[in-house]
């Protein structure tokens, strides 16, 4: 039997993300969300229009997009309450938030340089995505029960680095889903992947269908 709640949030699970962003001096911010989705090589970012993350994505224009694996969730933890902006915003003081400037260094994390964008990955991270920002809008404005103003940020993921031990061979492009464990979070929960349900029927089909780019007409080649 289904029963009609009203949840304090939708929290159903999605990947944690720890976006790393350049503050106004050069330095480094760090902060993990999880209200990320991917289609193609652009990505839907959903943010707190008052934290840090939002101020410098929408001055810098970039970011890398590190996916934490299931044996970060220490080092989410140590960077969960903590934010770059001082003042620290009213409903962040409420909810025990405090200022933290070196958010690297209280997480236990390494900051490697990017190839794209100013801002570090996370070397920690298996998977690492640098991208830049395509469009700001506000999000659930019309929303009474969005509770703080909040953005959506449209991104285009520019580079990819991903670790060999996650990859279907040490020469391929292609993610094996077995070996990527992602740190999950549902309603503030932390929780693995787990194992394989069951092949999946849509994934009888080749990958590279998802990417017709890759395979655009080439011209002939010209006989010698």
């Amino acid at each position: 039997m289904h029963k009609t709640i009203e949840p304090a949030i939708h929290y159903w699970g999605t990947p944690v993300v720890l976006i790393s962003t350049l503050n106004e001096d050069g330095s480094a911010n760090l902060s993990p969300m999880s209200s990320a989705w991917w289609l193609g090589w652009s990505c839907m970012l959903g943010l707190d229009a008052s934290s840090k993350t939002s101020e410098n994505l929408q001055r810098e224009r970039e970011c890398v997009l590190n996916l934490a694996s299931v044996g970060l969730a220490p080092a989410v933890n140590r960077l969960a309450l903590l934010s770059g902006s001082s003042p620290l915003p009213l409903h962040k003081t409420f909810l025990g938030y405090e200022h933290e400037k070196d958010k690297f260094g209280v997480a236990g994390l390494n900051a490697d340089p990017s190839l794209d964008v100013r801002a570090p990955r996370v070397r920690e991270c298996q998977v690492q995505l640098e991208a830049v920002v395509q469009e700001v809008r506000p999000f659930g404005a019309r929303d009474p029960r969005v509770a703080v103003p909040t953005l959506s940020f449209e991104l285009r993921i520019l580079r990819a680095h991903v670790e060999e031990t996650i990859l279907q061979a040490p020469d391929s492009h292609r993610i094996d889903a077995d070996k990527w464990q992602p740190l999950l979070m549902t309603f503030r929960q932390f929780y693995g992947g787990g194992p394989r349900v069951q092949p999946s029927t849509l994934a009888t089909g080749p990958e590279e269908a998802y990417a017709p780019w890759k395979f655009a007409a080439r011209p002939a080649k010209q006989p010698a």
